[in-house]
């Protein structure tokens, strides 16, 4: 193995900072500037997480066709459990998606909540594929949106959808395929907020229209009637309720209601429905990624700094009493005093020693498992021994 030494950067106040071992901080500038990322990224999870509490409503169809945004959101879906081969399969108006966890399949309709996962947009050894990551090779690991699976959190019979509603056009659009309803829904502006993967682009008037359950594409009319009139590109107007008339079709599995009326609607007395709480995702572990010196180096100087990269950003000061540095052998003299510098932005440390090491000696440096991701997520303990020469 060659040695490969890790990124080089600075600190965004243009110098790196450091972590002395004893000492849990640095110069100000540089705990103001961390604590400042820090705070960032927190709050960034933070609205992550509250993303990912959202529970979609759509189609098998639609999950094939827009995989990229259904990615690791937490879905409702209707179909029926079908043997496909030897194992079982989620199925809707001739659509499949692989279970990650087939072990509550039941038969008849089914409304399944679950979260949705696009393999190949993961690494092989992300912990929330579980044993699903060992039906492929290593070479042979999926290309994005060519492996789709769903790991079921829920399960529930399914009652016939009879009576159009915006509920029942985003679940199962193909039974409402070609008729006229009326939905009573609320006015979502042009997709501002999200709500589904892709306008269809029939007209500059189309427009979201959700209710608790779902949400569905309005097109071909401009949203304005009596005493109301309603801007595709503004969010403030998301607060009316409309009712409206049109005729159903269907685009990449997502239901479009072509309006010929619309009028004013009274919002529905009943609220959204609480969702079941969904295990949170576990925190992956920080592992280091390249060390310079390398594993079983030979002939290093005696003067060499040690440089670790780390494959997510640390909480720096756990880093403190969590790297020891000892020479390997019988009555082997304590290793010159160190210094430990971190540095945020290339997510990497360097152990600088105050003194040569002693030439022909073998070096041990041991980073220990107190060390803590930023998001708080464990660190695997790991160790490095080189041998110094005599220069």
């Amino acid at each position: 193995m060659t040695s490969r030494s890790p990124a080089t950067g600075h600190h965004p106040c243009g110098h790196p900072s450091s972590a002395t071992a004893g000492s849990p901080s640095g110069p100000t500038g540089r705990v103001i500037v961390w604590s400042a990322l820090l705070l960032l990224l927190t709050g960034a999870g933070s609205w992550l997480n509250a993303q990912s509490a959202i529970r979609r409503f759509t189609t098998i169809d639609a999950l094939s066709e827009f995989p990229g945004y259904f990615h690791l959101q937490n879905v409702l879906v209707r179909g029926e459990f079908v043997e496909r081969g030897t194992e079982f399969v989620l199925r809707a108006n001739n659509r499949d998606v692989r279970l990650m966890n087939p072990d509550q399949v039941t038969k008849g309709p089914v409304e399944v909540r679950g979260q949705f996962f696009d393999v190949g947009k993961l690494e092989r050894s992300d912990p929330r594929l579980g044993s699903y990551a060992e039906r492929f090779k290593a070479e042979e690991w999926p290309r994005p949106g060519a492996e789709l699976a769903l790991r079921i959190t829920g399960v529930a019979a399914a009652s016939p959808a009879v009576t159009p509603s915006v509920r029942a056009l985003t679940l199962e659009p193909w039974k409402f395929n070609g008729q006229t309803v009326t939905v009573l829904g609320n006015f979502r502006a042009g997709n501002l907020f999200g709500d589904l993967p892709e306008a269809p682009g029939k007209s500059k008037y189309d427009f979201v229209l959700s209710a608790a359950e779902g949400a569905i594409w309005v097109i071909n009319m401009r949203p304005r009637g009596r005493d109301f009139d309603l801007d595709v590109q503004r969010r403030m107007d998301s607060g009316r309720w409309l009712e409206v008339t049109g005729t159903v079709t269907i685009h990449r599995g997502l239901a479009l209601l072509s309006a010929t009326q619309m009028v004013l609607g009274t919002a529905p007395a009943i609220g959204p429905v609480a969702e079941p709480a969904v295990p949170p995702s576990p925190v992956l572990p920080v592992e280091v990624v390249f060390s310079a010196p390398t594993a079983d180096e030979t002939d290093v100087s005696r003067t060499t700094r040690v440089r670790v990269q780390f494959s997510r950003l640390l909480r720096e000061p756990t880093l403190v009493n969590q790297v020891r540095v000892t020479y390997v052998g019988d009555g082997a003299a304590a290793p010159p005093v160190s210094k430990i510098t971190y540095d945020a932005a290339t997510r990497s440390m360097s152990i600088a020693f105050a003194a040569p090491f002693e030439a022909y000696r073998t070096v041990r440096v041991e980073l220990l498992e107190g060390i803590r991701g930023f998001d708080d997520g464990p660190f695997k303990p790991w160790s490095l021994t080189f041998s110094v020469g005599g220069q």
